[in-house]
């Protein structure tokens, strides 16, 4: 039987985040990828990449597996209630509810992180608590059937743990030899752990307007998840 996993397709998604985990799902068999959205009109990612929508909420059919990227256009996403709903209709009955990088903060602000373990990009990491989860800082965590990735390029790891999950690991090993995943950067930079300080404090600065308005927005969310918890 088909599987059908969704892959939610935003304007000013971070194409990274979605393409990684699309070429990692869509080479497992017999599975069929969803790309997701409101309407089926061209998306531009958050750095100009054009993407099409295959399905719409409306179309889209039940989801084994449920994916929200990250990108700049998150903190839309967070506040916009057609999507939440979508989400939260799609993460009741599927069997995997999944996220890379600040797509952890959508599911958040759809209330499925509550007492949840969870991770997001570093620089976002601290708006975890807010939104009910428990954040830990590791590249792939699983919570139940909850599992979330860290920043951008640890969607293929994700996308790799989640193909053990729906198969086993022998398929997913093969995917990530005919992928040629063998991680060796030429820098051992991509870790607020192991950057030179001038690199972190560039990175802290350039992200510091984006994350003053994702801790406005996340302040926001949180209220709303209170008040209907109430």
């Amino acid at each position: 039987m088909t599987l059908h996993i969704g892959l939610l397709l935003f304007p000013q998604v971070q194409q990274l985040d979605l393409t990684g985990p699309y070429d990692v799902l869509a080479s497992l068999p017999d599975v069929k990828v969803h790309l997701v959205w409101k309407d089926l009109a061209p998306v531009t990612s958050s750095t100009g990449l054009v993407l099409l929508p295959t399905t719409t909420f409306d179309d889209c059919p039940n989801l084994d597996a449920i994916c929200v990227p990250g990108g700049t256009g998150v903190g839309a996403l967070m506040e916009d209630e057609q999507t939440l709903d979508f989400i939260r209709q799609q993460a009741s009955h599927a069997r995997y509810v999944t996220s890379v990088c600040t797509g952890s903060l959508v599911l958040g602000a759809a209330g499925l992180l509550q007492g949840k373990r969870a991770t997001t990009h570093w620089a976002y990491h601290s708006l975890l608590q807010n939104l009910g989860a428990t954040p830990v800082k590791d590249r792939v965590v699983r919570d139940g059937n909850l599992i979330t990735g860290g920043g951008i390029t640890a969607g293929i790891d994700f996308a790799l743990t989640l193909a053990a999950e729906l198969f086993d690991r022998p398929t997913a090993e093969l995917v990530q030899l005919q992928l040629e995943y063998a991680p060796a950067p030429p820098f051992d930079a991509g870790s607020p752990d192991t950057a030179p300080v001038p690199i972190l404090e560039e990175a802290h600065r350039r992200t510091a307007e984006s994350f003053r308005v994702r801790s406005q927005i996340t302040q926001r969310a949180a209220a709303r998840l209170a008040v209907s918890a109430e």
